[in-house]
């Protein structure tokens, strides 16, 4: 049995990446497409997808789709979570999930009284170049973390017109790609911060264009990050340890490197690195498309989500402020 997606919008990360992926995997295959700007027909015989409608709405009411793949600006995703879960179909929903942690607690109460999975798409995590790396911090290779950074920027310079720069529909670096630090670095330490100071770089219309961030947390392991729309590609963390330190370059788009994901363990003048290739986008939705047919949660929780919506939130407060804030 394969799972029958509806695609809600005609995004360019939908397009580009997700569409082929679905259509690479053994139990999903895209069914449908909608937008509500007069693409959906074009992309459908693009893209040979069967049956395209000019209305969400309309394609949420279809009882053949199963699950939905949300890729809308950020503005949109409460709205369409919600409207997706109580048409009772399943739903991926691009990162960040919602604008406030609040947002996404009613997401989740609300897909939960319909039954239905939701899980956010933060592909990286299905790349196994991570796993190697946790199976390296519990082998004792670079002993007991100290510090941890993440970097996450990419130049949307004379772009003046891209959704992420709109402060209407979410933009932000820290939403768009100051997230992925964000879950990279709780992942890592399994543990949640106690403390966020923020500072930034806003725009003439009030988006973080760049930002740079401290996160504490227990045990005395200090965090930090980088995220910008101002610099070039940078999509990386460095873990320290008392003995050794790791580092992964393409910790978020090894798919741009041909899936080919590498980490870098030094231990004072030795230096060891791994190649790890996983095709990430392909491993998130085969397994999404897996947990519903055999009715399982998704490795990545809505509880997972939420923390990391509550971090964000913080350091959101905390860049408005300009002032530490307690979590």
């Amino acid at each position: 049995m394969r799972i029958k997606w509806g695609i809600l919008s005609t995004a360019k990360i939908a397009l580009d990446v997700v569409i082929p992926a679905i259509n690479r995997s053994i139990n999903g295959e895209v069914y449908a497409i909608a937008s509500s700007s007069g693409k959906a027909s074009k992309s459908a015989k693009e893209m040979k997808i069967p049956k395209f409608f000019e209305n969400y709405q309309e394609m949420l009411e279809d009882p053949e789709i199963d699950a939905v793949y949300i890729p809308l600006p950020n503005s949109m995703h409460y709205e369409w979570t919600i409207k997706a879960a109580k048409a009772k179909k399943h739903i991926l929903c691009e990162k960040p999930a919602a604008l406030s942690a609040s947002q996404v607690e009613d997401m989740i109460s609300t897909c939960k009284k319909n039954n239905v999975l939701f899980m956010e798409a933060f592909m990286y995590r299905f790349h196994e170049q991570h796993r190697r790396v946790k199976e390296l911090i519990e082998e004792n290779v670079i002993g007991e973390i100290k510090i941890i950074r993440s970097s996450f920027s990419f130049n949307l310079l004379n772009k003046n017109d891209d959704i992420r720069l709109n402060p209407v529909l979410g933009g932000g670096s820290i939403y768009d790609v100051g997230c992925y630090c964000i879950n990279s670095i709780r992942y890592i330490l399994e543990k949640e911060p106690t403390h966020v100071t923020a500072r930034g770089v806003l725009s003439s219309n009030g988006v973080d264009t760049s930002a740079s961030v401290i996160m504490e947390f227990p045990n005395n392991v200090l965090a930090t990050f980088d995220c910008s729309f101002e610099g070039t590609l940078r999509n990386e963390y460095e873990i320290v340890g008392a003995k050794g330190s790791i580092r992964v370059p393409r910790a978020f788009r090894p798919d741009i490197n041909g899936h080919l994901g590498n980490v870098i363990v030094n231990n004072e003048y030795k230096t060891t690195e791994y190649l790890v290739s996983t095709d990430q986008y392909l491993a998130e939705v085969e397994h999404f498309s897996d947990c519903i047919l055999n009715h399982t949660s998704p490795s990545y929780s809505e509880e997972n989500t939420l923390a990391n919506m509550r971090v964000i939130d913080a350091v959101y407060q905390s860049l408005r402020n300009k002032e530490l804030i307690t979590l």
